[in-house]
Parts: structure tokens; C-alpha cells; sequence
């Protein structure tokens, strides 16, 4: 018999536990760097010290973390659905908990990038970029991240995996980064959905829509034996 298929939509409180910094909480990135000195493509020009400082620190933090619980809880559920994780998160800890289907909506912090071309993406082993770390064009290697004010390439490729969905979970999102959180807007109306976050929502206008007012890994265990239902 043919699995469900779950369509897996997650942010920083999905990380969050495993000691990753979000950015709008209180105590997140943003309260010690403003937007506009190190995520966007001003910053970039003005300053790609600072910008590449920034990253690597990041890159750093993600090499020493490690899965939480909710990831591994997610990866999991492959063994009875077809899982496809939708991540606003830069972090690789989703796969590094076992999930085979990963998108990244706003990059890879353990990629590189051309900054000039943006289909030459490489894969960083080390935590650091450098000035000076050239790609094959011949251009400064930037972070594989989609800044403030940039496009993001997959999102056509994230509405439609969302609208293939037969179960929708959003889990540790604000709902409040655009347009990634148009995607719950994206699923059908019949579809069942489950959003999982501590925080407060007004969202009783959508329809077949439970909410797990939970950090990602006690919602996930909750989640869980919900789902036994859909099988």
C-alpha cells in the first residue's frame, strides 16, 4: 500500500533545543548584530569580513550541535510515511538525523557559493570561509544563504511538495518569515494539519488545523501517537 505522504515544515524552534540560536527570540542572533550588517547584500558589499565572521560562527555552533529528539522523531517517520522535510533552517541537522528528503528554503550553512554564479554551491568541510577562498569563477566564496531582500529559488519547489501533501505539520515557526510561511496557506483544506510552537497563534481560520502548544521535542512525542490514526 502506497504511504501517506507528510509534509514536514520546520524553523528555528525546531533547533532550538539542540542549542542553536533563533533569531527573534528573546536572546536570539538578532539582538547582538543588526539585519543589515551581516544578512543582506548591502552588508555583503560593505563588509564581507564581518559577514563571513558571522557565518563561520554560525557554521561552528551547527558542527558542534548535535540532533535533538524531534528531529530524530521526524526522520522516524519515514518508516511509515513518505516524509519530505521543508526547512527554513540553515542547519543540516535534519539530515543528520536521518531524513533522506530535505529542502532548504534559505540555504545551507555548510555550503558555499560562487558570488557571481549561484549554481556553483560547494560543499564545506571546515568551518570557516575565508577572504580570499576563490571558486572556480574566480569570485569571493560567499555562505550559501538566501539574505534579507534576495529571492528565494526554492520556493515554486516547496509549493509544490506542500500541495502534494496528505498530512501537514509545521513544528517551531513563527509563521511571520515570508513568503515561507504562505506554505500552510498552500495545503488543501481537508488536509489534517498540526502546528507545533509554545507561542500564541490566531489561527482558527484554518480549517482541520490542530495545534500542540509545545517546544518541538515534547510536541513531537505528542505528535506521534496522533498520527497512529493516519496509518
Amino acid at each position: 500500500m502506497k504511504k501517506k505522504k507528510i509534509v514536514v515544515f520546520s524553523g528555528a524552534g525546531m533547533s532550538a533545543e539542540s542549542g542553536i540560536k533563533t533569531f527573534r527570540d528573546a536572546g536570539g542572533l538578532w539582538e547582538e548584530f543588526k539585519i543589515e550588517e551581516v544578512a543582506t547584500y548591502d552588508a555583503w558589499t560593505k563588509n564581507q569580513k564581518l559577514v563571513l565572521d558571522f557565518y563561520n560562527q554560525r557554521r561552528k555552533q551547527v558542527m558542534e550541535a548535535a540532533p535533538n529528539e524531534a528531529h530524530k522523531l521526524v526522520a522516524e517517520l519515514q518508516k511509515k510515511f513518505d516524509v519530505q522535510v521543508i526547512t527554513q533552517n540553515i542547519d543540516d541537522l535534519h539530515e543528520r538525523a536521518g531524513s533522506k528528503k530535505v529542502l532548504h528554503l534559505h540555504g545551507e550553512i555548510m555550503k558555499s557559493r560562487s558570488s557571481i554564479s549561484n549554481h556553483l554551491i560547494y560543499d564545506l568541510k571546515e568551518w570557516e570561509i575565508k577572504q580570499g577562498d576563490l571558486s572556480e569563477d574566480g569570485s569571493q566564496l560567499r555562505p550559501h544563504i538566501v539574505w534579507f531582500g534576495e529571492a528565494v529559488p526554492e520556493m515554486d519547489t516547496a509549493t509544490a511538495l506542500t500541495e502534494q501533501a496528505d498530512i501537514f505539520i509545521t513544528i517551531g515557526t513563527s509563521l511571520n518569515v515570508y513568503p515561507a510561511a504562505n506554505l500552510i496557506h498552500v495545503v488543501d483544506s481537508s488536509t489534517p494539519k498540526f502546528l507545533i510552537d509554545p507561542g500564541d497563534f490566531n489561527l482558527d481560520y484554518i480549517k482541520n488545523l490542530t495545534v500542540i502548544k509545545a517546544k518541538a521535542v515534547e510536541g513531537m512525542d505528542i505528535l506521534i501517537k496522533k498520527l497512529n490514526e493516519y496509518i
